[in-house]
């Protein structure tokens, strides 16, 4: 029944999609803050990108365990805790007044939003079939790109209110963009469902089938009956594959939270033709991350799609690398990034279900999100580092280079089952 998976996708990855987006522009609103922050609180280059990577190291440490608990008490519950606490927490950021304060606000907004997004990409495992997953995977994902197009003019948009009550720019910035993840915290109460058998929104028949495909479709998988969490992180296939999305992650926010600053030196200010430029990348992302989900799920590949991608972010960088000073080539090198560095992610989360089941699943997902995302600590802070001590940002861009190619030799090194087109069992080894 195609009609029930369009009308499931429409609303659990619909309504993700808006959680993913507001998650996102908690996490990255300090890029476009950047220089009114690093100016009012006194923040050298390196603090602001030490800073800004701090997220990281609260959201690892507690994702495994939220995972857990989510799939214990299910993810309506769940989910609408993490949104409601992230949040608050993200209002809060307006109150900070220096490192510290600044420093402490980034690690509770980590631990905050902690399990968030490998608790909705195991949700939806719970609802779409492998056969799937790549192409719904997209439509969440692009959530991504779609805050950073929001992100520019509603940032700057803020930003200008500097003054309006005696408040700065930035802490209008963090009031708006952290209370709708209160409103959809609640939202979730009321939209989400654990499980396809519970979904009374489902005519009886829907239910009852959806019911029976997911079971056929957990059945299929070989490692299905493998769902203890020690095999899981213990597994070296996971592991490898936390490696290759700590590669992905470094670069997705090392490129963030710094891209505006990159483009405003390149322009010698802001304006709002820069602004809208600036989302350009995001757009053309946005559409290759559908049409390269769907064409991983009609062919049933998904590391050589991975390693492409890669590959194709790198070759972006290195255009932005040679021309520094250029606008234009700018946009365009970080186009050609963005269509392949941000399309790795939409495939890449359809293979972990194919090696994991049940409660390794949670564990698994869990784990290769939160040390891929150390990538997160790692990207903004060597970015900072480099651009403080050679006065350029050539060396940041070309180590975010060289994390890409290297992704791209790890994924191919990988051994997958491979589904054949259509959803057919995942009994082919490539």
């Amino acid at each position: 029944m195609p009609a029930v998976l369009s009308r499931v996708t429409r609303r659990l990855a619909g309504f993700g999609f808006l959680c993913y987006v507001v998650a996102y522009l908690d996490r990255v609103n300090i890029g476009f803050a950047a220089t009114a922050l690093r100016h009012d609180l006194h923040l050298s280059g390196s603090a602001y990108g030490f800073g800004a990577g701090l997220f990281f190291i609260g959201y690892c440490v507690f994702e495994i365990p939220s995972n857990l608990v989510l799939e214990r008490v299910g993810a309506r519950l769940w989910i609408a805790r993490i949104m409601i606490a992230w949040g608050l927490v993200s209002v809060a950021t307006m109150f900070v007044v220096g490192e510290a304060t600044f420093y402490a606000a980034r690690v509770l907004l980590g631990i905050a939003e902690a399990g968030f997004f490998p608790g909705m990409v195991l949700y939806l495992t719970y609802w779409i079939p492998a056969s799937d997953r790549a192409r719904v995977g997209a439509l969440f994902m692009t959530a991504a790109p779609v805050s950073f197009i929001l992100g520019a003019p509603v940032s700057d948009a803020l930003l200008r209110l500097d003054g309006v009550f005696g408040l700065h720019g930035w802490q209008w910035l963090f009031l708006a963009e952290g209370l709708p993840a209160v409103l959809l915290g609640i939202a979730a109460l009321f939209v989400l469902t654990d499980r396809p058998a519970q979904a009374t929104w489902l005519a009886p028949d829907e239910r009852a089938w959806l019911a029976r495909r997911m079971e056929e479709d957990a059945a299929s998988r070989p490692t299905a009956g493998h769902g203890s969490i020690v095999p899981a992180i213990t597994s070296p296939r996971v592991w490898l594959l936390s490696v290759v999305y700590f590669l992905n992650t470094l670069v997705t926010y090392g490129v963030f939270l710094w891209f505006p600053t990159i483009l405003r030196d390149a322009a010698g200010g802001t304006s709002m033709r820069l602004t809208l430029a600036s989302a350009i990348p995001f757009a053309a992302a946005l559409v290759a991350m559908v049409v390269i989900g769907r064409h991983s799920d009609r062919t049933g590949e998904r590391k050589g799609h991975v390693a492409a991608c890669a590959l194709t972010g790198a070759a972006g960088l290195i255009v932005a690398m040679l021309f520094p000073r250029s606008v234009p080539m700018l946009v365009a090198g970080f186009t050609l990034s963005q269509i392949g560095q941000r399309s790795v992610m939409s495939v890449f989360w359809a293979i972990p279900p194919m090696l994991l089941a049940g409660t390794a699943a949670a564990a698994g997902i869990a784990l290769i999100n939160a040390i891929g995302n150390l990538g997160g600590f790692v990207g903004p802070s060597v970015m900072g580092a480099l651009r403080q001590s050679t006065g350029a940002y050539r060396g940041g861009l070309l180590v975010l280079a060289g994390a890409l190619v290297l992704e791209a030799v790890l994924v191919l090194s990988m051994t997958l089952p491979r589904a054949r087109a259509g959803g057919g069992r995942a009994t082919i080894y490539t």
